[in-house]
């Protein structure tokens, strides 16, 4: 690890000015990703601006149904609040389902949000890549690629998206809230904080430099939703998702859905929002054909490698899987 300074700010001004004397500054949440980066030699910043006690420490439950939640919050005291375990259980769902309890503890819910792609030709900083170095290449396209993306790649990078709590968010309809280095403020769908690679893999969000995330807001949920999350991986413990399926369902009594909502993980280089199935599904009551069609439609679009092409088929089923559970548990009700 190269030689690095460090600053830890009292307040988002002193951390907006400190960021802003440096191109090569950062911030630093839990630091559960990006020290290791450093560690690896994949990333060097030159100052580390720590902004893990800053004032974004709640979870603030409105009237009006919406919840903020401060970037700072600890994963682990997400997954454990009374109201989003019972209002939104999908996120505390994702949240466990993802790193280790220690992990949980230190990890804040913005440096969730903007952990690096675990691809190993990412981490290898031997090995060429486009989303490190920029015009080196892909050795993912004919290498390892089974955990890899599916939806939503280039010819550049088909890196898929790490976060599960983002996944959930998306799903949520969630919206980021972000603070500029010269005090201006503004919010992001979280569904819209991340881009494609296309030519420009290396640029992965569309925040600029000294941009902070200071909250994250949830809306209040559809009335009557029952939501899930679900996750593929490798072994029962901690372990990154091959794919991952985020569904809020809302069921009239005629049994047709006046409101569903799909997120997709693992598959894809952002939390992937599945509009194209919602589009087909909603309002209409669901048979096993018709919940297969609409996930075989979002899946359409997907250009598998000759090692993740099992990822399509098992997506569709998982979101097939995901909205039958729902609309059961609902039934039995």
């Amino acid at each position: 690890m190269k030689e690095f300074a460090y600053a830890r700010a009292g307040d988002a001004q002193e951390a907006a000015a400190l960021i802003a004397q440096r191109p090569d500054a950062t911030y630093l949440g839990g630091g559960t990703n990006l020290v290791d980066l450093m560690k690896l030699g994949v990333t060097d910043p030159g100052l580390l601006v720590d902004v893990s006690r800053l004032p974004y420490d709640r979870i603030e439950h409105r009237d009006d149904g919406s919840v903020l939640i401060g970037a700072t919050v600890r994963n682990g005291d997400l997954a454990g609040d009374p109201g989003i375990r019972t209002r939104f259980p999908l996120l505390s769902q994702s949240l466990l389902s993802g790193a280790s309890g220690q992990l949980r503890t230190v990890a804040t819910v913005g440096g969730n949000l903007l952990q690096r792609t675990r691809c190993v030709y990412f981490q290898d900083v031997t090995k060429p890549c486009n989303k490190r170095e920029p015009g080196t290449g892909c050795p993912a396209v004919q290498g390892a690629h089974r955990d890899l993306a599916v939806l939503g790649t280039s010819d550049h990078c088909v890196a898929s998206h790490p976060s599960d709590m983002a996944v959930a968010l998306v799903a949520l309809d969630a919206v980021a809230h972000l603070r500029s280095v010269d005090g201006a403020t503004r919010t992001v769908p979280v569904a819209e904080l991340y881009l494609l690679p296309g030519d420009t893999p290396e640029r992965e969000t569309v925040l600029e430099h000294g941009d902070l995330i200071t909250a994250v807001e949830l809306p209040a949920p559809p009335p009557g939703a029952a939501m899930r999350y679900r996750k593929v991986r490798d072994r029962w413990s901690y372990a990154f998702a091959l794919v991952s399926v985020a569904t809020s369902v809302s069921v009239a009594d005629d049994g047709s859905l006046t409101d569903v909502r799909i997120a997709l993980g693992g598959v894809a280089p952002r939390p992937w929002r599945a509009s194209v199935a919602e589009e087909r599904l909603r309002g209409r009551r669901p048979d096993e054909e018709t919940l297969r069609e609409a996930a075989r439609a979002e899946l359409a679009a997907a250009r598998p490698l000759p090692d993740n092409a099992f990822k399509v088929d098992l997506t569709v089923d998982l979101i097939v899987a995901g909205i039958r559970d729902l609309i059961a548990r609902k039934d039995r009700a």
